[in-house]
């Protein structure tokens, strides 16, 4: 299967596709009646009464889970308002974690290898009053960004996704800022603190963006 919905935002399920896959099937040949069953998140990027007229089928929208296909044809192609509705619990939100950590682990272990190559040769001894503030907020920002936001989602201000995580991490990096100090008050530990003010939310906001493609939630 595909995901319908960033298909038809992407233009890969479209009027066009849909008229050209009915064409090079020959589906016409197959089939007795002519009603082309399509879901309904791919609404937005198909022309009903274009695909119905470039095709020969009429289109009808199922519902929005596969899994209620049984009963909205069992109804005669009847959606009730429930098989209309897209919801995004907590269970599958939580779900979407995992894979939202292993993307990011990656590019955390990557940049610490780095990191660490290139201390090698210096002195350590800034490792702990700054080193340990720079991998806290990293490693909160990181799963602020995967882990908060996905869970906290319907309850975050705004509906758009970076806003939801650039206020979540704006609340997080005050708090190590309270917690840490972040490395002393002469003039290059202020530029660092507001250098984490400043990366520390961006990077929150650009994870969050990523659950876009996973709810028609925005």
């Amino acid at each position: 299967g595909i995901n319908v919905w960033c298909a038809a935002g992407k233009g890969t399920f479209s009027t066009d596709e849909v008229a050209n896959r009915v064409a090079t099937s020959c589906v016409d040949m197959l089939v007795d009646h002519r009603a082309l069953l399509l879901p309904q998140l791919g609404a937005p990027g198909v022309a009903a009464h274009l695909a119905a007229r470039r095709s020969g089928f009429d289109v009808i929208w199922g519902p929005v889970l596969a899994e209620d296909l049984a009963a909205f044809l069992a109804a005669g192609r009847v959606a009730t308002p429930e098989m209309r509705r897209r919801r995004f619990p907590l269970r599958e939100r939580a779900a979407l974690v995992p894979i939202e950590l292993v993307h990011v682990l990656q590019w955390l272990v990557f940049s610490s290898c780095l990191f660490l190559r290139a201390g090698l040769s210096g002195s350590w001894q800034n490792a702990l009053p700054h080193g340990v503030f720079a991998v806290a907020a990293l490693i909160l920002s990181l799963l602020i960004g995967a882990v908060r936001t996905a869970l906290l989602l319907p309850y975050l201000p705004g509906r758009a996704f970076a806003l939801q995580g650039f206020f979540l991490r704006l609340l997080g990096v005050i708090s190590l800022l309270v917690v840490f100090g972040g490395g002393g008050m002469h003039w290059a530990g202020i530029a660092e603190r507001l250098a984490w003010v400043l990366l520390v939310p961006a990077l929150t906001a650009f994870l969050a963006v990523h659950f876009t493609g996973a709810s028609t939630y925005t």
